[in-house]
């Protein structure tokens, strides 16, 4: 059995016993979160629409945490431009 769940702009396919990653929540680590847009549930037949229309999915916050860092770096040829962020 799966679900298919909206948060942070994104879907993400789970399953019980999942750890995924999500975009930040307005919660701490330890605490409880329930996800209320529930797009689609397989359990042998897959339900959408209206049928999961009620559904919930509820998690737990393992931990937070930050994405890799991002480097950003520009130049312009020619000019001796160069510009590195990150």
């Amino acid at each position: 059995m799966y679900a298919i769940i909206a948060t942070g702009g994104k879907q993400y396919k789970v399953s019980e016993g999942d750890i995924i990653n999500v975009e930040k929540l307005a919660v701490s680590a330890g605490e409880t979160v329930t996800f209320d847009q529930v797009v689609a549930v397989n359990d042998g037949t897959m339900k959408a629409g209206d049928d999961v229309a009620n559904a919930t999915v509820t998690a737990s916050v393992v931990k937070e945490g930050r994405a890799k860092k991002v480097i950003v770096y520009r130049y312009k040829r020619k000019s001796g431009y160069h510009k590195k962020n990150g």
